[in-house]
C-alpha cells in the first residue's frame, strides 16, 4: 500500500509541524506554539521565512489552520526573553519559536537559550547554519577549524540546549522534531531546545508523509509519588519541632498553590518562598514569612536558622536560596525535597520524593492528618513576620529623616516599588531580572495573586525585562504588566519597545534611573572595591579616572524616540498619578515609560543573610582589608549541607 506524502520544503515542514502541537493537562488542551519570533537574513529568510509566509496567506478556514503567526524582533536575545515570558506566564504549557539569521542573527540567542535552560523554561530555537552541502563557503559565518570541518557557530548552543539537533538531511527532520516535542513537554528536562537549520536544507523539497502533520497532542504529566517516600518524609516531618518549608517555582508550574495551603493551614508549617516561588501564598496569610535566603526577610531567615526539618517543593536549591549554604544552621538539619526533577530532588543530601508538586502536597497532608506544629511556633512566626512587615511599611513610606535628606525630585527606590504595589490591582504583574530592585522586590513586594510576580533571577539577566514584559501581557492580555528595569538593564536592551508599539502591546516600564550600576557599585562597595567603575561618569581630565561628572543621559527622551509614551515624574505623588495614567490607558496603545529618579545609597531592609562573593585576600587599600576579615567571619558560618539522612521508620 502506497503511503500518501505532501511535498514541502523542510523549513514548510517545520512550520504545518509546529502548527498542529498541543499540550494537555488536567483536561484542559492548547496549542503549543503560540507563534514565531524571528529576524530575517541571510539562511532564514528563503527557508522559514518563506515558510511562514505561504502559511499566512494559505487557508485559515476551519481545521485547515496550518500557519504560525509571525512577530518580528528588534533583537535575537530578546525575542528569545519573550518567548520564555510567555511560556512561564503559561504554567510552561505554551511557548514560541524563533528563527534566526545565518551566523551573528543565530548567535545572538545564545544568551536567551542560557536563561532558558537554566530556568527549565520551554523555547524552540531555529538557528540558521551553513551550507550542509558544504557546495558553498560558509559566508557571513566564516568559523572554519582546521581540526574540524562539521563545526559551525552553532555548536555554542549545544551545553547551552535542554536539546540539540541539526537537521542536515530531510530524512532527518521527523526525529529531530518529535524528540524537541518531547523535551519542550517534560516538566522535568524542558529548557531551550535548538534545531540548527542549515540554510540549503531548509530550502530542499521532500516528500513527507501526511501522518507527520497529523494534529498531536503532548499531555503533561503529572508524576504521584511512591507511597514509601510519602510514608517517610511524614515520618521525619512528625519528629520536628521546628519545621520549615521552601516554596519554588515548581509550586506553581504544578499549580499547587492550593494544595501547599491546604498543607500549612493544616499542620502550621511556615512558608520561606525562593524568587520562582515568591507568590505561593498570598501575602497575609499566617504561614507566609516571605522570601528566603540571601535577599529573604528577616522573619523567613531566621526561622530557616531554627528549622531542623526543611521541606523543599519545586525548589531547585540555588546559592540565593540557601544564602551561599548559611541559611540552615540546626547542627541537625535534615531536608525533605519535593521535586518532578531526580536531580533536584538529590540535593542537600535529602530525602528524595520524586513527584509533582501538586500530587507531592496532597498526599502529604492526608499523611500529616492530626499532625501540627506547637501553637508557640506558630505564635514566634506571627511575631517575626509582624517585624518585617512593619520594617516593610517603613520602606515604603520612608520617615521625614529619609526623605529630607534626599535631593530634590529624588525617591528610594523602596519607595518607588511601594507606590507601584500599592497603586497597581492584585492581578497585575511586576516583572524584574538583574541588579538591586530583583533582591528588593523578593524581600518587599507583597504578592496577591498566584501570577503577579515574575522575576528572573536564575540567570540574572540584564536586558530581559522589556521583552519579557511583551511576552507576558501576549500571554494573558487581562492584567497590567509592569516592568521594573534600572537604567543599566534598560540601556542593555531598550528596541523592544518597538516591538511593542509595533504589536500595539501594553507594557508599562517603570524606569529607574540612578545614572549607574547600583546593585554591582553596592555590591562593590561592600567587597572593599568603592563602586569602581559602576557610575555613569566623564573620565576627569586630570586623574584619568571615570570620576568627573555626571554624562547628560536622557532616557525618557530615547524612550521617547522609540515610540513609547513618557511619563516623567519628580515626586511621590506625580508618580502615583502617573501609574493611575498608565493603567488607564488603553489596552492596545502600546508602550508606557515611567522614568523616576532614585538615590542609589539608600537601601531597603536588611536581610541578615549573606551571599559569597570572594574579597581581595591581599590588598594595599583599607576598605578591602576590613571587607576581607568581616568575609572570613561569614565564611565560618558555611555548611556542605551533606551529612547523611537516617530513614526514619514506615509509619504503622
Amino acid at each position: 500500500m502506497t503511503q500518501e506524502t505532501v511535498r514541502l520544503t523542510v523549513a514548510q515542514a517545520v512550520v504545518r509541524f509546529l502548527s498542529q502541537q498541543w499540550t494537555e493537562r488536567d483536561g484542559e488542551r492548547q496549542k503549543l506554539f503560540a507563534g514565531c519570533f524571528g529576524i530575517f537574513g541571510h539562511g532564514n529568510v528563503a527557508g522559514i521565512g518563506q515558510a511562514l509566509l505561504q502559511g499566512e496567506l494559505g487557508d485559515d478556514s476551519p481545521g485547515h489552520d496550518q500557519h504560525l503567526p509571525y512577530v518580528l524582533a528588534r533583537n535575537e536575545q530578546a525575542m528569545v526573553h519573550t518567548a520564555v515570558g510567555y511560556a512561564r506566564q503559561k504554567d510552561r504549557l505554551q511557548t514560541w519559536a524563533c528563527s534566526a539569521s545565518v551566523g551573528p542573527g543565530s548567535t545572538n540567542m545564545l544568551t536567551g537559550a542560557a536563561l532558558a535552560t537554566i530556568n527549565r523554561i520551554p523555547v524552540l530555537l531555529l538557528p540558521a547554519g551553513t551550507f550542509a552541502t558544504r557546495v558553498s563557503g560558509p559566508v557571513l559565518q566564516e568559523l572554519e577549524q582546521p581540526y574540524a570541518a562539521d563545526v559551525t557557530v552553532n555548536d555554542a548552543f549545544r551545553p547551552l540546549s535542554a536539546f540539540f539537533d541539526r537537521v542536515n538531511r530531510p530524512e532527518q527532520l521527523p526525529s529531530a522534531l518529535l524528540a524537541a516535542m518531547r523535551v519542550l513537554t517534560d516538566p522535568a528536562a524542558t529548557g531551550a531546545v535548538t534545531i540548527a537549520l542549515p540554510q540549503d536544507v531548509q530550502a530542499e523539497a521532500f516528500d513527507w508523509p501526511v501522518e507527520l502533520f497529523a494534529e498531536r497532542v503532548w499531555r503533561i504529566a503529572r508524576p504521584v509519588p511512591e507511597a514509601v517516600d510519602i510514608a517517610d518524609a511524614a515520618a521525619l516531618i512528625r519528629a520536628a519541632a521546628r519545621p520549615f518549608i521552601v516554596a519554588g517555582g515548581g509550586v506553581h508550574y504544578s499549580g499547587a498553590e492550593a494544595a501547599l495551603r491546604a498543607l500549612c493551614e493544616q499542620t502550621g508549617i511556615p512558608v520561606g518562598e525562593t524568587q520562582a516561588g515568591k507568590g505561593s501564598l498570598p501575602h497575609a496569610h499566617p504561614q507566609l514569612m516571605g522570601a528566603v535566603g540571601s535577599t529573604g526577610t528577616t522573619a523567613s531567615n531566621a526561622l530557616a536558622t531554627e528549622a531542623d526539618v526543611v521541606i523543599g517543593i519545586g525548589t531547585r536549591w540555588s546559592d540565593f536560596t540557601t544564602a551561599s549554604r548559611t541559611a540552615f544552621q540546626d547542627k541537625g538539619v535534615r531536608f525533605v525535597n519535593i521535586n518532578v526533577a531526580r536531580f533536584d530532588a538529590g540535593k542537600q543530601a535529602g530525602l528524595p520524593v520524586v513527584a509533582d508538586a501538586r500530587e507531592a502536597l496532597t498526599a502529604l497532608e492526608a499523611a500529616l492528618d492530626g499532625y501540627a506544629v506547637e501553637p508557640a511556633y506558630r505564635a514566634r512566626q506571627a511575631t517575626l513576620w509582624r517585624a518585617w512587615d512593619e520594617q516593610v511599611e517603613v520602606a515604603y513610606h520612608p520617615p521625614g529623616e529619609v526623605t529630607d535628606a534626599l535631593a530634590k525630585g529624588l525617591l528610594t527606590q523602596a519607595e518607588v516599588l511601594g507606590v507601584v504595589n500599592e497603586q497597581t490591582d492584585p492581578r497585575d504583574v511586576v516583572l524584574c531580572a538583574a541588579g538591586s530592585m530583583p533582591g528588593d522586590l523578593h524581600k518587599l513586594w507583597r504578592v496577591r495573586d498566584r501570577k503577579a510576580y515574575h522575576v528572573e533571577y536564575g540567570y540574572s539577566c540584564m536586558g530581559y525585562e522589556v521583552p519579557a514584559s511583551i511576552g507576558i501581557r501576549l500571554a494573558d492580555p487581562t492584567r497590567d504588566v509592569f516592568a521594573m528595569v534600572g537604567d543599566g538593564g534598560y540601556l542593555m536592551m531598550p528596541t523592544e519597545l518597538v516591538t511593542a508599539v509595533q504589536e500595539r502591546v501594553k507594557v508599562v516600564v517603570v524606569l529607574v534611573q540612578n545614572h549607574g550600576f547600583h546593585s554591582i557599585g553596592s555590591l562593590s562597595e561592600s567587597l572593599g572595591s568603592q563602586r569602581f567603575g559602576t557610575k555613569y561618569r566623564y573620565r576627569d581630565g586630570t586623574t584619568g579616572r571615570l570620576e568627573g561628572d555626571r554624562l547628560p543621559i536622557d532616557l525618557a527622551a530615547n524612550a521617547r524616540s522609540l515610540g513609547a509614551h513618557v511619563i516623567e515624574v519628580h515626586s511621590r505623588a506625580e508618580l502615583e498619578q502617573a501609574v493611575k495614567e498608565a493603567k488607564a490607558a488603553p489596552a492596545d496603545g502600546g508602550p508606557v515609560v515611567i522614568h523616576v529618579e532614585t538615590d542609589p545609597t539608600v537601601y531597603a531592609p536588611d536581610s541578615n543573610a549573606w551571599w559569597d562573593v570572594p574579597v581581595s585576600a591581599v590588598s594595599e587599600l583599607e576598605s578591602t582589608q576590613a571587607a576581607y576579615a568581616a568575609y572570613q567571619v561569614q565564611k565560618a558560618d558555611q555548611r556542605p549541607l551533606v551529612a547523611p539522612v537516617e530513614t526514619p521508620p514506615l509509619a504503622d
